[in-house]
């Protein structure tokens, strides 16, 4: 597997780095994603999109905490991933960010992996 880093951006509260992994890129968010900092997640996840990665892993292991508005950046990319013909999986989900999407019912639209792993090795979408 290619294992080639990107790029990342950090601004404060947020690190985002970004590598490809075979047909996938695997976007990491670390630190807080809120209203604050939602485009620093929302710029990388377009730029792998438009690059033609239509399988996006989101590795959420290091997200401390997630609002409605990093919420609705995920759910966009979705979105986009699935109109290519991809999809959004995501990956390590601390309880407190887990929580965000079980309230919401976001967890169901979305693929979620226990690793990264069993996250790559899932040949769907």
């Amino acid at each position: 597997m290619d294992r080639g880093t990107v790029g990342s951006t950090q601004s404060g509260r947020l690190l985002v780095e970004v590598r490809q992994e075979g047909p996938s890129a695997v976007v990491t968010p670390a630190g807080e994603l809120d209203h604050h900092t939602a485009d620093l997640l929302r710029e990388p996840l377009d730029d792998c999109l438009d690059k033609g990665f239509s399988r996006l892993v989101v590795d959420c292991s290091r997200l401390e905490f997630c609002d409605s508005t990093g919420l609705n950046v995920l759910l966009g990319a979705r979105l986009k991933a699935e109109a290519a013909g991809g999809g959004v999986h995501l990956v390590g989900m601390q309880p407190v960010v887990a929580r965000v999407f079980e309230i919401t019912g976001a967890d169901a639209v979305f693929t979620v992996h226990d690793t990264l792993d069993t996250a790559l090795a899932d040949e769907s979408g």
